[in-house]
């Protein structure tokens, strides 16, 4: 039996090729792992022996040549392919162990810098695996270290290796290759194609989880892999503390996350079955949070919470005296974290994010970070909902104009309506808000719910609507309730009545020209 082994990771290859000459392989190598097991006393052979030509273009041609595939692809049940090996004086090859060039850490690394990115474009262990995955009834092809143990005990077997595990290897192989490739197509695609006709997203397993939504559905948790940059969240956060997480709470501790992301102040969200129940800036983390859980502090239990900034000592104190399941921060003091691994029902994440700067629903350092949404068959794919700072030029369409502390209230609720469900309303005071009312069909009991959650709050404030509204009601409701300031897209064709509505009871009303939809 002969193996070719050519990898870039190195880790379990010494005991892997020391397990297989054991077994009685005949062992090929190439560069670094030739030397490598050479240097451990290991019976090994160059691959140039096999092919009778040596590397060239600097290493760039090792094994792309019909002595390595001819070995790899010839069909052990065709006498014909056997015939013709023996004719070229060829012998079939068993295994392949190869794992590609750190493509994607050096295109992160190396930015803009091609020439770099492009040489380490993996070609000769690329094209090994999927020939030895082609043929894998008769080529087992390797291309995870993790599986070498697995691997020698199936090969000392009498009846040697099954085929389910020769497919599970396969399929693990082309995977492996399909990743590679779209972390290459990935880094070569221009800024300005978006939407190429044909697309691919590379994921990496993070864990398995309990349950999907519900008990009798199975989840895992992705990582997406990128060359470019990704945002910091839940997929890059470190668990710092609690249980193994969840599939609704993991959602809603990054959509909590996400929120805080989109502000540069001090800020705390508080999310609970993908809706926000409470948001607020402030001085501290602990006046940020003490303001954010009064919007709604029964729902507010057993929800994720979320802030822009280290948690201290006195945040984690106010935090630990609530029923929360899961808290995500850039990072923790060591006397925050002890105070927050007293609550053992508590997972604690650190993004390890830059404090202060937004993520990709803000004025954004990776705008083109993308939005899925799952169809039977299919996917609709859409850039996030941005919102720069200066992403509008307010228009004040009512006799009075807001005033200042209005307006500051207006530009808050504004940023904040994006993270409900539509149909989407909240109410803010100062800058927290005080009511919302989301994932309603009817704008009307949008406006109604956040009222009835604001309850007196509701006095002074002020209310954005995610999209706009189609009768003059809910102006009218908003109105009874106290709100004095209105902030919304515009666009109704009965826009002149509603307007006409705010200026008799006196609310300033600002057209913003988008919406802010989410579903």
């Amino acid at each position: 039996m002969r193996a070719i082994l050519s990898v870039y990771d190195k880790t379990g290859i010494v005991d892997f090729a020391r397990g297989l000459e054991a077994l009685g392989f005949e062992l090929f190598s190439t560069g670094g792992t030739e030397g490598l097991l050479r240097d451990a006393g290991i019976n090994v052979r160059g691959v140039q022996e096999l092919t009778g030509f040596p590397e060239m273009l600097g290493g760039r041609v090792k094994t792309l040549h019909p002595a390595v595939h001819g070995g790899i692809l010839a069909l052990r049940d065709d006498p014909g392919h056997l015939e013709e090996l023996a004719r070229h004086d060829l012998k079939p090859i068993d295994l392949i162990a190869s794992n590609l060039y750190p493509f994607l850490s050096v295109a992160r690394d190396s930015g803009a810098r091609l020439p770099l990115a492009l040489e380490n474009i993996d070609i000769g262990g690329h094209t090994l695996l999927r020939a030895a995955a082609k043929n894998f009834p008769s080529v087992l092809p390797v291309c995870n270290p993790r599986d070498y143990e697995r691997v020698l005990e199936e090969l000392g077997r009498a009846d040697g290796v099954g085929l389910d595990m020769r497919r599970r290897l396969a399929a693990k192989a082309f995977q492996h290759c399909a990743i590679y490739d779209t972390h290459v197509a990935t880094y070569l695609r221009p800024h300005d194609e978006i939407f190429p006709n044909e697309y691919t997203v590379a994921l990496s397993k993070i864990a398995d989880m309990r349950s999907g939504e519900n008990p009798h559905q199975l989840a895992a948790f992705y990582a997406e892999a990128s060359p470019r940059p990704r945002p910091a969240g839940l997929a890059t956060a470190i668990q710092l503390h609690g249980k193994a997480p969840s599939f609704n709470n993991t959602f809603d501790a990054d959509l909590a996350w996400q929120a805080v992301s989109d502000f540069t102040s001090i800020c705390v969200a508080i999310m609970k079955h993908g809706n926000l129940c409470g948001l607020s800036l402030g001085d501290s983390v602990a006046d940020a949070f003490r303001k954010a859980l009064a919007t709604d502090p029964q729902t507010a239990f057993g929800s994720a919470v979320a802030a822009n900034r280290v948690l201290d000592d006195e945040a984690a104190h106010e935090i630990a005296a609530v029923f929360f399941e899961d808290l995500v921060a850039p990072d923790y003091t060591r006397e925050a974290l002890q105070v927050l691994q007293r609550k053992a029902d508590l997972r604690v994440f650190a993004t390890h994010a830059d404090q202060g700067t937004r993520g990709p629903d803000g004025a954004g350092p990776m705008p083109g970070e993308f939005d899925y949404k799952r169809l039977m068959g299919g996917f609709l794919v859409q850039t996030r909902d941005a919102l720069p700072e200066q992403s509008f030029t307010p228009k004040v369409m009512t006799t009075r104009q807001p005033a200042l502390a209005e307006l500051t209230s207006l530009y808050f609720a504004w940023r904040a309506v994006k993270h409900v469900t539509s149909n989407g309303v909240v109410l803010a005071r100062g800058l927290a808000l005080v009511g919302f009312g989301s994932g309603q069909p009817s704008r009307q009991d949008a406006v109604d719910l956040a009222c009835r959650k604001a309850g007196e709050r509701a006095q002074g404030s002020v209310l954005a609507s995610d999209g706009f509204f189609p009768f003059p009601d809910a102006v009218e409701r908003a109105a009874d309730a106290g709100v004095t300031a209105i902030i919304q897209p515009g666009g109704s064709s009965r826009d002149p009545e509603l307007i006409r509505v705010a200026n008799r009871h006196g609310i300033a009303m600002i057209f913003t020209g988008e919406r802010h939809y989410r579903h």
